[in-house]
């Protein structure tokens, strides 16, 4: 009988121990490689009977060249690079990882909310360049205890981010069509639609998955929707926004300052017009990342592969 095998298609951690532990218990092969193509990928996992899965693309071509019946595992929350669809058709598995990191993120988030509300880039540039009189490095500075968070999305993460804000005094409104009402008030956030939270929002966080619906869901018209002097958050999928409308209402003045953990492509290219906006706080799609986290993202995520390999039921099913 053929062994069983157990594909990394991609890792950025730097060590796969948990994994090659999984392919050991169940007495499965292991390969790692560091795909970015398709091709890549598609030469990878041929004949997988799970993979573990960080950025590569897994297409329909690239999920059919699986064997019958195995598993995909999401390193992580999101799974648009995934053909979710085509795992439906195929009869292929995918799993995610949703419970891991979550207060990373949110700490991450509300860092950055805590900067660009406080202006802190700002004081910290003028004082580099030898400038003192606060009135002349910033205005229009509003409390936090007088200042709306409006939540896009209220998921684990959400209510984390949700948690940290209220003890600074914020205002928290939250727009999430799977959250009750009751459920969002017991949270201490007031429920609303989409568009009122866009309209309050004196900060505007994004706790989303990328999807067709979700795409470019803050674009130009939702952006000029925002109070004058508003903030953006993004620690959730890049392709919630539309970067260039971002870009330009940062450079006009209409949006005080944005928070992007994440972007439509990684990494950030050269020409992006996010480089030469103002205000603009940026990470490497960091926010999860802590010791701890990426322990646990590994670990939990090689233990849905084992279970896959024994043909045992998913902790974390997608399709």
């Amino acid at each position: 009988m053929t062994a069983k095998r157990l594909v990394v298609t991609d890792q950025a951690f730097g060590n796969v121990r948990h994994e090659q532990a999984a392919a050991a218990a169940a007495g499965a092969a292991f390969d790692e490689y560091h795909c970015r193509s398709e091709e890549e990928t598609l030469a990878a996992v041929a004949g997988a009977d799970a993979v573990l899965n960080n950025f590569a693309p897994m297409t329909r071509r690239v999920l059919a060249a699986l064997k019958p019946g195995a598993a995909v595992v999401r390193y992580g929350v999101g799974v648009d690079n995934v053909d979710l669809d085509a795992a439906r058709d195929l009869g292929i598995r995918v799993c995610n990882v949703p419970d891991y990191g979550v207060e990373e993120v949110a700490d991450h988030a509300a860092a950055m909310t805590l900067a660009l509300s406080r202006r802190i880039p700002r004081f910290d540039g003028a004082v580099h360049e030898g400038r003192w009189k606060i009135t002349e490095i910033v205005h229009d500075l509003r409390s936090l205890r007088d200042t709306t968070v409006g939540l896009v999305g209220m998921g684990r993460i959400a209510q984390a981010y949700a948690r940290r804000m209220a003890a600074f005094g914020c205002h928290l409104i939250g727009y999430d069509p799977f959250v009750p009402a009751e459920q969002a008030h017991r949270l201490g956030i007031e429920p609303a639609d989409l568009g009122r939270v866009i309209a309050e929002a004196g900060v505007l966080s994004l706790h989303l998955p990328l999807t067709a619906e979700t795409r470019h869901l803050i674009d130009a018209d939702a952006i000029a929707r925002l109070p004058k002097g508003a903030i953006v958050i993004n620690a959730s999928r890049g392709g919630l926004v539309d970067e260039t409308a971002l870009a330009a209402a940062l450079t006009s003045g209409h949006l005080a300052g944005a928070g992007l953990d994440v972007f439509e492509i990684e990494p950030l290219p050269p020409h992006s017009p996010l480089r030469r906006a103002p205000n603009v706080l940026m990470s490497p799609h960091a926010a999860f990342y802590s010791d701890a986290s990426v322990d646990a993202l590994q670990r939990l995520a090689a233990e849905e592969a084992l279970r896959a390999l024994r043909g045992e039921p998913l902790r974390c099913p997608l399709t």
